[in-house]
C-alpha cells in the first residue's frame, strides 16, 4: 500500500453503540481499488473566490498516498486550487463512503506524470504524457480539449462510514 500513516485516530460512533475503530489499512485499500466513472463517482470541492463552495465530479487515481486528477488549466476547480489549494473529496468505495479533506498541488514532475498517463491509459482512457501535461485524443466533455495537467491531493484528514450491510462505525484520521 503507500506510506501513508494516521499520526491520530477518532472513533465518531456514539458510545452507545459500541462499535471498533474502522482500519484504516482496510479503507485505503478499497479507495486504491476504486475507479470513479458512470455510476461510480467521486466528487471534488474547491473554494471560490468569494469564498462559497465549488463542487464537480472528477476522476481520479489513488498514487502513493494521494488523490490525483487531470484537469485543464482554465476550468474553475483548477483556478479555485492555484488561488487556495484547499479542497475536499467525497467518494463512494466497496464497503466505505469515504471524505478527504487535503491540499492539492499540480503536479510537474515528468516522471508522475507519466505514471499518472499510464495508469489511465491501462483502465482504457488511451492518456499520454509529454512532459508536465497529459495529452489524449478524448476526454469526458466537461474536462476540455487539453492537455491537461496533473494535481495531486495531499491528505489532511479523512473521515470513513462502513456501508456494506455489516456492523458498521465511523472513523476519522488526522495525516499531519
Amino acid at each position: 500500500m503507500s506510506e501513508l500513516k494516521p499520526l491520530r485516530v477518532k472513533n465518531l460512533s456514539l458510545p452507545k453503540y459500541d462499535l471498533a475503530v474502522l482500519d484504516w489499512e482496510d479503507v485505503e485499500a478499497a479507495v486504491a481499488a476504486a475507479v470513479a466513472g458512470p455510476g461510480r463517482p467521486w466528487f471534488l470541492t474547491t473554494v471560490n473566490p468569494d469564498g462559497s463552495p465549488h463542487t464537480t465530479g472528477f476522476g481520479h487515481l489513488w498514487l502513493d498516498g494521494a488523490v490525483h486528477f487531470t484537469t485543464d488549466p482554465g476550468v474553475r476547480k483548477t483556478r479555485n486550487l492555484v488561488a487556495d489549494p484547499r479542497c475536499s473529496v467525497a467518494a463512494p468505495v466497496t464497503g466505505f463512503d469515504v471524505t478527504f479533506d487535503g491540499e492539492a498541488r499540480r503536479v510537474t514532475d515528468p516522471a508522475v506524470v507519466t505514471e499518472v498517463a499510464a495508469r489511465y491509459a491501462a483502465l482504457g482512457w488511451p492518456a499520454v504524457a509529454e512532459g508536465d501535461v497529459v495529452t489524449a485524443p478524448f476526454s469526458a466533455p466537461s474536462a476540455g480539449p487539453g492537455p491537461w495537467q496533473v494535481y495531486r491531493i495531499d491528505l489532511l484528514a479523512a473521515v470513513a462510514l462502513k456501508n456494506d450491510g455489516t456492523e458498521g462505525g465511523a472513523t476519522k484520521w488526522w495525516f499531519r
